[in-house]
């Protein structure tokens, strides 16, 4: 897209896809773990149950991520993004006030849905109005999880102070309302790019769909996605549990949490603007990189410091190795393209987030220990920085261009990919 289109403004329409993440990844999908206590007493639900509607949701998400990026290349990112955050608005409110396990299963398994139709679509939004700037509007996008992670810490715990046994019915009624504000905002503000809105990629046949999906270089950035979605839920599930289990408190957890979330606000837009200027190749290597040493901190010792920057270096990279590999899912297609392929490239990020603690849970069982897991955990990475390496190596061209056109350089499109 040409610099000198009438673009909208870049400061408020990067807010509103920072308030969709915050809303569909951060209210949606992590809130529900510090919820959940005060929830499950509340409805006597069994734990069982409990890590039932955790799987609904995930599940939601995996089946319907693909066709919320194809609704978003027929009908528009936005209309895609609204009808998300409606329905998560919807999923909201519901939530507070359900009383029976089937209808709350109904519920949670909406939000998933929800954050199919709306997180992917918005990613592409931001990417086709400023892809000279892409990595930074999608890095700042990123910051909206670290945010809500944040805010959820400090207001649900108050909540549950001031309203009681009732305190999980008010947060989700929070949440609902923050949704419907942020869907107005985007209703307000947000407007699809020229090339969304004269496309038909949705009616595309079948074969050109195809094209993409089975396209090496497209596979290779979806499958990175895939396993830092698997390597992300492991240390986001267990690694709290790891460290109490080694002997420390749940106190100095809780800070070393607190200060891995906000590291990762900043540490999105900043590795989102290294890469645009450095190369998204290599930003993106190195920040694999550092997830790396910071996975095998833990492994080879559980003491505090090995815990300490263990947190400290996963806060400063991880929020920045999302950012850029979803940046590189947008860079390897045309502008009328990356709904789709950036919702493939989704669908892989969600299984491995399905997988994770499955596989995590039961090494840690079956080996009487923590240490498999983050091993295997580590191994998982080793092969996405192998995938890195690779992305490092792609050509400036699109994997997949304009119908009969000719490869282009990319250098106003995008950042360099090496």
């Amino acid at each position: 897209m040409s610099q000198n289109a009438d673009r909208p403004n870049m400061i408020l329409t990067v807010l509103c896809g920072t308030l969709t993440s915050l809303v569909v990844i951060g209210f949606a999908r992590l809130a529900y773990g510090i919820i959940l206590p005060a929830m499950r007493a509340d409805l006597g639900l069994s734990y069982q149950q409990a890590g039932i509607l955790s799987t609904v949701t995930a599940l939601c998400y995996v089946c319907f991520v693909l066709a919320g990026g194809l609704a978003a290349a027929r009908w528009g990112a936005k209309a895609s993004v609204m009808f998300g955050m409606l329905t998560v608005t919807v999923g909201f409110l519901g939530l507070a006030i359900a009383t029976h396990f089937w209808l709350v299963m109904f519920l949670m398994g909406l939000l998933g849905f929800g954050t199919a139709f709306a997180f992917a679509p918005m990613v592409a939004l931001l990417a086709t109005w400023f892809p000279e700037q892409r990595g930074l509007v999608i890095g700042y996008m990123s910051s909206g999880v670290g945010i809500s992670v944040l805010l959820t810490g400090v207001l649900v715990p108050i909540l549950f102070d001031v309203f009681g046994e009732q305190g999980w019915r008010v947060s989700w009624g929070m949440f609902a309302a923050s949704a419907l504000f942020v869907t107005v905002m985007i209703g307000l503000f947000v407007r699809n790019p020229p090339k969304a809105t004269t496309t038909a990629a949705g009616q595309l046949p079948s074969e050109v769909k195809w094209r993409i999906y089975r396209n090496p270089r497209v596979l290779i950035v979806a499958t990175t996605y895939g396993i830092i979605g698997l390597g992300y839920i492991v240390q986001t599930v267990f690694m709290v549990s790891f460290m109490v289990e080694s002997g420390h408190t749940e106190a100095i957890a809780g800070r070393f949490m607190a200060m891995m979330g906000l590291l990762s606000i900043a540490g999105g837009p900043l590795w989102g603007w290294l890469s645009d200027r450095w190369g998204r190749g290599n930003a993106l290597a190195m920040c694999m990189f550092l997830v790396l040493i910071a996975v095998a901190l833990p492994i080879t010792g559980q003491t505090l410091p090995h815990f300490f920057l263990h947190f400290l270096v996963m806060g400063a990279s991880v929020n920045g190795l999302f950012a850029m590999i979803q940046t590189s899912a947008t860079d390897q297609v045309a502008p009328r393209y990356i709904p789709i392929a950036f919702s493939f490239a989704t669908l892989f990020f969600a299984f491995g987030q399905f997988l994770g603690p499955a596989v995590g849970g039961w090494l840690i069982e079956n080996t009487g220990g923590f240490t498999a897991a983050f091993s295997f955990t580590f191994l998982v990475l080793s092969v996405g920085f192998g995938l890195t390496l690779l992305i490092r190596r792609f050509p400036n061209e699109w994997a997949v261009g304009e119908p009969k056109a000719v490869p282009i350089q990319l250098s106003e499109d995008r950042g360099a990919a090496k």
